[in-house]
């Protein structure tokens, strides 16, 4: 079996899977006639294609969405002039990633910014010279590169309090380079916080293995993921009952309030307008939106889940869209370093305390997707700092326009070609995220996995073992990117694998999953199903036997 088959597998060989214990347990004798109905709580990348495979396979779905759309963290914005993702930009890995398979399915343009040149201005505003930029970059991601092999190989024996930084500094000391140079890299080494959404002085070595991604290349989603979440919702939107701005308030399992429903969910939400009692209910929430709702469940989840909960780190992660009337800095071509995907700020030495590390140029996408458009990323106090800068503005307010532009044109203004008496080098529009202080994102971003200096033992991978598993005996499930294969954690393609997974596990505890659905995509055979026929009978009318 591939690493993420042997993750998401419900042998009872894996120890986030049903046993037959359980699996015995959670399946029951329905009325003729009836269905199973499941809610879905979310309607993210998780609970969509959770509820696509269950939906295909004859379940009655019922999705309960808080927000005003579906979609969740992956969403789009046209307040540019132009559309925008809000959420994720790329696709994390190239080998076997149905994300990327259904980029393809979709003609979504993607970006492979491999090879191009990167510009890094140092601590004084300077560009670097672009030989000594490139040699210095090849040497941070030699040493992540070698952190990665380290945590893996390692991994029982690193102290949980030891930092990728701690390593960076060790690895400097062993090459022995200038002390100039092992400056350089530890200033250039911060990049490493906008992957993981917290700085590099967090991020722990030892559980460092939990952030590698999918084999192959990452690519940017240069024409955004509307097409890719329009695909995926396509059967949702025709299969399931979906009630969008309705919050849950209250999940409680193992309730007698119906003679046909001995162990029945019941959902109580802030409209009250939707079904309020199910056979089974899968919470695809973010991470962090469980952790302030842990009061939600009732009764109270099991403590190795609540702990499991609390354990996970949540980070910081922000981005900013700085539009221009033209590209100046390109200066109309198209293949030179001034359009160069990837710049880099160092920490400068003035008395600014917080400043973003990189932008990428949305001047060099490929054609039909090129924008006068620079895109900041951001994370820890970089972040808040900038969230709170804007938090409760209207983006069309000249207030939001005059924070970011005093906070963001130190940057802009390095760029070549600048002229700050030329109308091309002043903004048309900036779009700033603030998931910081989004209550449905968890006031966070996603899953990442930092140093701690607590007595007791951390780990990790056992606690996003733990999530995966849920509450089976009280018919409630989790899904979502903490929940996903560990090469794909904190990523699109993490939700999504999770939501499958959960709707594996669900068919599995009504007898509806063989051993050649473990490897198949129910989601693609029930495509086909609707393609072919208009209905996913054959499936129904086995629940209907049950």
């Amino acid at each position: 079996m591939s690493r993420v088959q042997q993750d998401l597998s419900i042998s009872p060989h894996n120890g986030s899977a049903l046993n037959h214990l359980e699996s015995a347990m959670l399946r029951r004798v329905l009325p003729r006639g009836r269905v199973p109905h499941v809610c879905v709580v979310g309607a993210g990348m998780a609970g969509l294609r959770c509820a696509d495979i269950l939906a295909m396979r004859g379940f009655r779905v019922t999705i309960l969405e808080a927000r005003d759309r579906i979609g969740g963290r992956v969403h789009q914005s046209s307040a540019l002039g132009h559309l925008a993702d809000l959420g994720p930009n790329w696709i994390h890995g190239t080998d076997h990633n149905p994300i990327l398979d259904l980029a393809k399915e979709t003609t979504t343009t993607t970006f492979h910014p491999n090879g191009d040149t990167i510009l890094v201005y140092d601590e004084s505003g300077k560009l670097l010279e672009g030989q000594k930029a490139a040699e210095h970059s090849e040497l941070v991601w030699g040493i992540i590169g070698n952190a990665f092999k380290y945590s893996n190989q390692e991994s029982a024996s690193i102290p949980q309090d030891r930092s990728l930084m701690d390593y960076f500094h060790t690895s400097l000391e062993e090459k022995k380079l200038a002390e100039d140079s092992s400056a350089l890299v530890l200033q250039m080494a911060r990049i490493w916080g906008d992957f993981i959404g917290d700085p590099i002085e967090k991020q722990s070595l030892k559980y460092l293995w939990l952030e590698e991604c999918i084999d192959g290349e990452n690519l940017f989603v240069a024409s955004t993921y509307k097409a890719i979440l329009d695909r995926i919702a396509r059967a949702v939107l025709e299969k399931a009952e979906i009630h969008t701005s309705t919050k849950v308030t209250k999940i409680v399992s193992n309730t007698k309030l119906q003679s046909d429903h001995p162990l029945s969910i019941a959902i109580s939400t802030d409209t009250n307008d939707a079904p309020f009692l199910y056979d089974e209910v899968i919470v695809t929430v973010p991470l962090g939106f469980l952790k302030r709702n842990l009061s939600s469940f009732s009764p109270p989840l099991p403590d190795h889940l609540v702990n499991a909960i609390s354990h996970i780190p949540y980070g910081r992660l922000e981005k900013v869209y700085v539009n221009f009337p033209r590209a100046y800095w390109t200066d109309g071509q198209s293949a030179t370093a001034n359009n160069s995907f990837f710049t880099h700020f160092l920490q400068p030495t003035d008395a600014r305390t917080q400043n973003p590390h990189e932008f990428v140029s949305l001047a060099a996408l490929p054609n039909g997707c090129a924008q006068p458009t620079i895109l900041f990323y951001m994370h820890g106090a970089c972040a808040e700092h900038v969230t709170s800068l804007i938090n409760n503005l209207s983006p069309s307010s000249p207030e939001y326009y005059t924070r970011l532009n005093d906070f963001f044109s130190p940057y802009y203004s390095l760029l070549p070609n600048f002229n700050p008496s030329s109308p091309d080098c002043t903004p048309k529009a900036f779009l700033a995220t603030n998931w910081q202080n989004d209550e449905f994102a968890g006031y966070g971003s996603y899953t990442n996995f930092q140093v701690s200096h607590a007595a007791e033992p951390v780990l990790y991978d056992k606690d996003i073992e733990t999530l995966r598993h849920g509450a089976p005996e009280r018919h409630v499930w989790l899904a979502g990117e903490h929940t996903a294969p560990f090469v794909a954690l904190g990523t699109v393609t993490g939700a999504y694998w999770s939501g499958e997974a959960v709707a594996k596990r669900v068919l599995h505890a009504y007898g509806m999953l063989d051993a050649e659905d473990e490897v198949r995509d129910l989601g693609r055979e029930g495509d086909e199903m609707m393609d072919g026929k208009g209905e996913g009978t054959a499936h129904g009318a086995g629940l209907v036997a049950l």
